[in-house]
């Protein structure tokens, strides 16, 4: 089943040999009454790949078969896209292995699947690049284990979900104790994974909320919104009050994950 990121020429390939098959192979093709349902990856959440360590997703999926057809006869699983239809998509991500299924019933099976994410950086010949970051299109394909001339069946718009870069940001209150009523000033950095570089580089012009946690109280409250410069370090300044924690908290964007950092205590005197 793996057919990555940056191969999407060879799958393109193959779905229009789908679309040459002479009608009356098609009517005989098992996989052709084949369709998808309640496709869920990583339970619903965005997933989020780091600079160079491979991620790996579970996913679940419903298959509804035709009576006349043995489950046993083809191999299924989801997968991500992107372009106008699924068939000929301008990216693809499937899982190295098919999915594992289970009957329901006579035509219905229920099945378990994995799809892996690998920087470009980690092996070139094949997966993420930094510009895929995004909003990807949710999909499932369906092959013949017994006859691959037949046509794989297809099937897009099944949901959506974004693929994010990994975030990191800091934060350092300073000076450390300090006077009540005097300056406190607040730096950090907000990065984000390079899949192509295997590093991590600022994020410039990012909105990060500056946030404080008084003394015994578990809840932050938002001070103000700061704005990284074009190498993503963070500075602003604020009024000492009471002791407590100071932090930055980014809400994240389509293609970066969202990321608290750790907070700095500033004692108060």
């Amino acid at each position: 089943m793996r057919i990555r990121a940056t191969v999407a020429a060879v799958t393109g390939a193959l779905a229009l040999s789908a679309l040459a098959v002479p009608a009356a192979q098609a009517a005989g093709n098992p996989v052709s009454g084949v369709t998808f349902s309640d496709v869920v990856i990583n339970s619903g959440k965005n997933i989020v790949v780091g600079a160079s360590a491979q991620v790996t997703v579970s996913a679940t999926y419903t298959v509804t078969h035709p009576s006349t057809v043995s489950a046993s006869s083809f191999d299924s699983g989801p997968l991500l896209y992107r372009g106008t239809t699924i068939t000929s998509p301008t990216d693809l991500i499937i899982g190295d292995e098919p999915g594992t299924c289970t009957a329901s019933s006579s035509t219905v099976l229920k099945c378990t699947a994995k799809i892996e994410f690998r920087p470009a950086s980690t092996d070139d010949s094949m997966d993420l690049f930094s510009a895929q970051a995004g909003a990807w299109k949710v999909g499932a394909l369906a092959v013949d284990k017994n006859d691959d001339t037949q046509a794989p069946k297809w099937q897009g718009d099944l949901g959506t979900k974004n693929l994010q870069r990994y975030s990191k940001l800091t934060v350092n209150a300073a000076p450390e104790p300090v006077k009540k009523g005097k300056t406190i000033t607040v730096t950090g950095a907000l990065t984000r994974a390079s899949w192509d570089a295997a590093k991590y580089y600022g994020y410039g012009t990012q909105s990060v909320n500056l946030q404080f946690r008084k003394a015994g109280s578990s809840t932050y409250t938002t001070l103000k919104t700061v704005k990284t410069d074009s190498a993503g370090n963070l500075k602003t300044t604020t009024t000492a009050t009471v002791d407590g924690t100071f932090r930055y908290s980014f809400a994240g964007t389509t293609t970066t994950s969202a990321v608290s950092a750790t907070g700095d205590y500033v004692d108060v005197q």
